[in-house]
């Protein structure tokens, strides 16, 4: 069985995490999506609402987990019986930084591959960083992140 494990910080997971989320799931037999938990890092969401969001987007797929990690994400791979991370690209600009991250992990952990899948077109410009502050401006972010996610975000918004 091909497992592999999708990393990020999701925080919110938006509707390009999931396309590559879902993507992914296609491809590999199992997918561990790995909530990335880093205590020096503000997030709007803890981690374990961002599980249960991730969740959420994955209850139709029987193939996907979600869980939370902290240290090196080849350590949290190699522990989950991992053989690829998936890793999912933007534009151009996303490159360079995934790049030298994929090579790093590739000297920590030879036996694990990173797997950059593109993403779809419409949410070319769509980052978790442009949907908390659309949100925190007030603007409607429906066509970036689900309904329940949306919801969550007006709920943070009003406190």
């Amino acid at each position: 069985m091909r497992t592999a494990v999708y990393p990020g910080s999701f925080d919110p997971p938006t509707n390009g995490h999931v396309d590559i989320m879902r993507r992914a799931a296609g491809i590999f037999d199992h997918l561990i999506v790995g909530v990335g938990v880093n205590s020096s890092k503000a997030t709007l969401f803890n981690p374990e609402e961002r599980v249960e969001m991730l969740k959420m987007a994955a209850k139709d797929l029987n193939n996907i987990d979600v869980a939370t990690f902290g240290g090196l994400l080849v350590e949290f791979a190699r522990a989950r019986g991992a053989t690829a991370i998936v890793r999912g690209l933007r534009a151009v600009s996303d490159f360079e930084n995934e790049f030298q991250m994929a090579l790093a992990n590739r000297e920590l952990a030879p036996e694990v591959e990173t797997v950059f899948l593109t993403t779809s077109p419409e949410h070319m410009f769509v980052s978790s960083s442009i949907v908390r502050e659309i949100a925190a401006l007030g603007g409607p972010v429906g066509g970036f992140v689900s309904e329940e996610v949306a919801k969550r975000l007006l709920a943070k918004q009003s406190r």
